[in-house]
């Protein structure tokens, strides 16, 4: 077997980070950057429209760079770390590891889906924005949308376009699933090649690993700067009334993400058998990060580093785990696109059958696995289950008003849920 380096060894760079209470840094510029927000608003009549919009997009630039770096090595550093940790379990059953991470995904989707099917059927958020008036003040007939047998004609075609034919064009397009597919078809051929044919390869794998962590500490020395500018700039440009309208479907979203959170620590107890708020206080360097950032590719090192020194994971598994699962492992994802498609349906005055709640079931658990793990990926995903579900689609104008707030809580829960699940794996495929 082939032994690579640990990737906990890689991140020296942004180790003393950590231990400078990087959490505080980052409360302390949510709260600064709130402040400064508030103090440009126009809403506020301090400064003008223009001016506000002028130090909005120069208060915004630490994060934009900040963002960028992370984005300019996530491709390299996926492929480098999922292969890593495919050839470190080359001892191990893959076939059962892969299998059993595939299935774990798939279950706590549906839980979270779940969550939010209850959730807006009990609380109704869209009957009472419709008791308002409505989207637009008039009803609207519903939409055909795609029918069920269309859809399931379409599921063979959508299946094998997951498999790239041109990695380099999946590279340049950012389409994120395709080369995770990609790069785990090469690891595991990795694996089947002789020891000294694979060492090389393997070697130049971990100098990329190096670089990339190199270039993410550059990056991490930003973050307090970016989430100021970031929360000033979200913060300066998001009117009051949008809260007060949408703030009941907001409550109701953030109702479901605190249950999923509550499932995660409930895995965690049920497997641990530890103390759940210990693993929140373990994480919460990421757990900010998340927040702040609203892309759970961009925390995907810092989860990487948390999961090997904090959680006690073994690095094969983290290295494989958290990469795949900052991908496909969107369940606060999921179960917003869940709450917010029944939220426009009732808002538009539209019933949902069993089987359309079904056939939302299975669009929302494949839309989440594709969503972006970048800001605002969620809504980029839902145009498409709302039109499976015949949903008029302009209401999401209303809620990209507030999504880069709701954006930045199911980004941390979807974090913890990557977290949750390297300890699961641990505990099966970790060293003793």
């Amino acid at each position: 077997m082939i032994i690579t380096k640990p990737l906990n060894e890689l991140t020296v760079h942004i180790r003393h980070l950590v231990k400078n209470r990087l959490w505080l840094k980052v409360i302390i510029g949510l709260i600064l950057g709130a402040l400064a927000g508030l103090a440009i608003n126009p809403s506020t009549g301090w400064v003008s429209k223009e001016l506000s919009q002028t130090l909005g997009s120069w208060l915004n630039l630490p994060g934009d760079i900040f963002m960028k770096l992370v984005q300019m090595v996530m491709i390299p550093l996926i492929f480098a770390s999922i292969i890593s940790g495919l050839v470190s379990n080359v001892s191990e059953d893959l076939k059962s590891f892969g299998l059993k991470l595939f299935l774990y995904f798939i279950f706590t989707t549906v839980v979270a889906i779940i969550f939010g099917i209850i959730l807006a059927y009990q609380f109704k958020p869209g009957e009472f924005i419709r008791s308002q008036g409505g989207f637009s003040g008039q009803e609207l007939a519903v939409q055909s949308g795609e029918n069920p047998e269309a859809l399931v004609l379409n599921i063979p075609k959508a299946i094998s376009n997951l498999v790239p034919a041109n990695p380099l064009e999946s590279i340049l397009s950012g389409e994120m699933l395709s080369i995770v597919i990609f790069t785990v078809i090469i690891g595991i051929a990795l694996t089947q090649i002789e020891q000294e044919s694979a060492r090389p390869v393997v070697r130049f794998i971990e100098s990329i690993q190096k670089i990339s962590m190199i270039i993410v500490g550059w990056a991490m020395r930003l973050v307090p700067y970016a989430v100021f500018g970031l929360m000033a700039a979200l913060i300066s440009t998001t009117g009051v009334e949008i809260f007060l309208g949408l703030g009941y479907y907001m409550m109701v979203i953030m109702l479901g993400l605190l249950l999923i959170l509550i499932f995660y620590m409930l895995i965690y107890f049920l497997v641990v058998r530890k103390n759940p708020f210990s693993f929140i206080a373990n994480i919460k360097d990421a757990l900010l990060l998340a927040f702040s950032t609203a892309s759970s590719a961009a925390v995907m090192p810092l989860s990487m580093k948390i999961a090997d020194e904090k959680l006690g994971v073994s690095s094969k598994v983290s290295d494989f785990v958290i990469p795949i699962g900052a991908i496909i492992n969107m369940n606060g994802t999921a179960m917003f696109q869940c709450v917010t498609v029944l939220f426009m349906a009732q808002a538009y005055g539209i019933e949902l059958g069993i089987m359309n709640v079904v056939l939302l079931t299975v669009t929302v658990v494949s839309a989440s696995i594709g969503t972006p793990a970048i800001p605002g990926g969620g809504v980029i995903i839902l145009a498409s289950v709302l039109k499976s579900t015949g949903i008029p689609t302009e209401g999401l104008l209303v809620i990209i008003g507030i999504d880069r707030i709701l954006g930045m809580f199911r980004t941390a829960v979807n974090v913890s849920g990557d977290l949750t699940a390297c300890v699961v794996f641990n505990r099966w495929y970790g060293d003793d």
